[in-house]
């Protein structure tokens, strides 16, 4: 895995690169906005993993991880927050992180976060040649108007292609639209995408479901619907047949 941690705390950093080199990942850092956007950049498909400091010189960590989906919408991002705010933490997972990690943190903690992540990031590399070459045509989750493949990372609405899913966003979805009208609880979502405690922040679950509408809604009528005061729901009944 290449990983580039991004983080002002030269003294964590340090910490975070004996726990890497265990685990015999590629890891690079750096330590102020500008630089990191630079990194990136420099070579923007290389990269398997983004840990983010939202409290960072330069260039915030909110801007930072504007940038980096603008260059990359799927690159799994880990944001390190010290801010003890909900709304914090939510406006960065809307602004494209896939996940959070509040500080004082385990290393431990932040390894298996890599790790969990990574794995679902890692289903998305498969090839159609990898797979087989039926794989395109070999849908896990079909419904009237909706189809999901699980070993290409795509999902279609009506034909079109919902682009540039990350990995929490897939996943989000196929749980849903396995179960077309079942209604979810955000609790149950929590338990079912997640491989971790959440410890009832539910709020990651509206924040991942506002950006996975707005990818859907570039393909096609709105098939995640909201039953208020208990959760969400996949419904593809209203979608015009084309």
């Amino acid at each position: 895995m290449k990983l580039l941690m991004i983080e002002d705390n030269k003294s964590v950093s340090e910490m975070m690169a004996m726990f890497f080199k265990k685990e015999q990942w590629d890891a690079h850092f750096a330590y102020d906005g500008n630089e990191a956007v630079s990194m990136f950049k420099e070579d923007v498909d290389s990269w398997d993993m983004i840990t983010l400091d939202l409290n960072l010189p330069g260039k915030d960590g909110m801007a930072v991880s504007a940038d980096i989906r603008k260059a990359s919408p799927t690159v799994p991002i880990i944001m390190l927050t010290a801010r003890d705010s909900e709304s914090d933490q939510v406006l960065g997972l809307e602004m494209g992180a896939d996940d959070y990690v509040t500080k004082p943190f385990s290393p431990i903690t932040l390894i298996a976060r890599i790790k969990a992540l990574h794995r679902r990031a890692d289903l998305g590399k498969a090839t159609p040649t990898e797979v087989g070459d039926d794989a395109v045509s070999d849908f896990d989750v079909q419904t009237d108007h909706f189809k999901l493949n699980t070993k290409t990372r795509e999902a279609y609405l009506a034909g079109q292609q919902i682009e540039d899913l990350t990995p929490k966003e897939f996943d989000l979805l196929k749980t849903l639209a396995q179960k077309p009208r079942q209604v979810f609880s955000r609790e149950q979502l929590l338990q079912l995408v997640w491989d971790y405690e959440y410890y009832g922040d539910e709020r990651t679950v509206d924040a991942h479901i506002k950006k996975l509408r707005q990818k859907i809604e570039k393909a096609g009528p709105q098939i995640i619907q909201t039953v208020w005061g208990v959760g969400y729901k996949f419904d593809d009944s209203g979608v015009d047949a084309k």
